[in-house]
C-alpha cells in the first residue's frame, strides 16, 4: 500500500460522512451521494493537495462539481428517454383547471360569435376551418365562385376576430 493510499484512507475516514451529506443536498439520494464521494476520492491525487490551503474545501468542490454533473446527466438522459419514447408512455398533458376555464370561456365566445354570422358565412367558416374543405371544394358544394368564397371567408374571419377580441377584454 502506498503513501498516497494511506492519505486518501485517512481523509476518507475523516470526511466521508460530511461529504456524503453535502452531496446528498445536490442529488437528493444518499446512495448516489455515496457514489459521488467515492468517485471524488478515486479521482483525488494526494500530490494535487500540495499547494492547497484547505484539503476539505478542495474535496467539497470536487464533490459539488461531480454531484452537479451527475444531476445534469440524469436530467439529459431523462429528456432523451421521454423525447423519443412512444406516445403511450409520454406523460399526459392535461391543462390546469384555470386553463380549462379559460378554454371553455373562449369556446363559448367563439360559438356565440359564429352564431352571429349570416348562415352562408358561418357555413363557409365551418367547412373551411373545422371540416378542412378547400376553397375550391366549398365553392363547388355551395355553387359559388372561389373568389366569392374567399371574400366571404375573409370577411367572416375578420368579423370573428373583432368579436373575439372585444369579448376577451
Amino acid at each position: 500500500m502506498s503513501v498516497e493510499d494511506d492519505i486518501r484512507k485517512v481523509m476518507y475516514a475523516a470526511h466521508r460522512a460530511t461529504l456524503v451529506s453535502y452531496a446528498a443536498s445536490f442529488i437528493g439520494s444518499r446512495d448516489e451521494a455515496e457514489e459521488v464521494v467515492q468517485e471524488a476520492f478515486t479521482k483525488l491525487r494526494p500530490d494535487s493537495l500540495n499547494n492547497v490551503e484547505s484539503p476539505i474545501a478542495y474535496l467539497r468542490t470536487m464533490v459539488r462539481n461531480l454531484a452537479i454533473n451527475r444531476r445534469r446527466r440524469q436530467r439529459y438522459e431523462l429528456e432523451q428517454a421521454t423525447e423519443h419514447a412512444p406516445e403511450w408512455i409520454q406523460p399526459l398533458r392535461t391543462p390546469s383547471p384555470e386553463q380549462q376555464t379559460v378554454n371553455n370561456d373562449q369556446m363559448r365566445l367563439l360559438a356565440t360569435a359564429l352564431q352571429a354570422l349570416p348562415d352562408k358565412a358561418r357555413m363557409i367558416v365551418e367547412m373551411h376551418r373545422f371540416d378542412g374543405y378547400t376553397l375550391q371544394e366549398i365553392a363547388n358544394r355551395l355553387d359559388m365562385s372561389v373568389t366569392s368564397v374567399h371574400r366571404a371567408l375573409t370577411s367572416a374571419m375578420a368579423s370573428l376576430a373583432k368579436q373575439l377580441n372585444a369579448g376577451f377584454k
